[in-house]
């Protein structure tokens, strides 16, 4: 599982952050600019096998897994079916497996749980590779000139274009 910002320059929608104060709702303190946040599950060998609807860039990776993912996971999980996620999904819950953070105090992770994060990342980095496909690829995303909220439905054109294009069968 991951997210990505698919960048947009048509933005003007205002709302109010959990602090009280006026925010840009497209902008992504993230990636520094405005866009749409895309969540997606992807296979070990890269390939994209489903996207999410857009939510603005203001939301977090895991906010918005939480709102279209997640459920489905957490039965893949009891299943026996985990997912491997980056540290942005830390408290995904059951079966969401992510990276442990280095203790904000200096100590140092102990051998095991190092290995084990290299081991994570190592799997990781293969998924990574179907945003990739996508934004490379289809041209289109690397800078959505339309409304934000018509991302979703582009991604979701491409992720059928490249499941054409690899002879995935949807």
């Amino acid at each position: 599982m991951d997210g990505t910002i698919i960048a947009t320059d048509r933005c003007a929608e205002k709302t109010i952050s959990v602090k009280g104060e006026p925010i840009d709702l497209w902008y992504s303190g993230k990636t520094r600019h405005h866009g749409g946040n895309i969540q997606a599950l992807l296979a070990p060998c890269g390939l994209p096998l489903w996207v999410s609807a857009v939510e603005p860039g203001s939301v977090h990776d895991l906010t918005a897994a939480r709102e279209h993912v997640l459920g489905a996971l957490y039965k893949a999980a009891a299943g026996g079916l985990p997912t491997l996620a980056d540290s942005g999904y830390d408290g995904a819950g059951i079966g969401i497996l992510t990276p442990v953070k280095q203790p904000a105090d200096g100590r140092v992770l102990d051998l095991d749980t190092r290995t084990g994060n290299a081991l994570l990342r190592a799997l990781r980095c293969l998924g990574e590779r179907g945003f990739a496909l996508l934004t490379q690829r289809w041209r289109t995303l690397q800078r959505i000139t339309a409304s934000p909220s018509r991302i979703g439905d582009i991604i979701k054109a491409a992720l059928v274009l490249t499941h054409f294009e690899h002879s995935y069968p949807t």
